[in-house]
């Protein structure tokens, strides 16, 4: 019973790291993308791809969270 109830709690850290990672995903693509965006603006002496690098981020975020969710969701069936 007690390898049963490790194997339960396991499983459970593991959906809480797969949750914390999808509500990390966005704003951490969004930063990485603005960051490597200004850092080309300056270095190509130009004012639109910061947005662009937000932009970029933000679609991988979203398709971070969606591979997730689908991950997590044909787990669960």
């Amino acid at each position: 019973m007690a390898d049963e109830e490790k194997k339960n709690a396991h499983g459970e850290l593991v959906k809480a790291e797969s949750m914390i990672q999808l509500a990390i995903a966005l704003p951490a693509g969004c930063v990485i993308g603005w960051l490597l965006g200004a850092w080309l603006d300056r270095h190509f002496h130009q004012n639109w791809i910061g947005i662009v690098g937000i932009v970029m981020g933000a679609i991988g975020g979203f398709l971070q969270i969606f591979l997730t969710a689908s991950r997590y969701l044909r787990r669960g069936k």
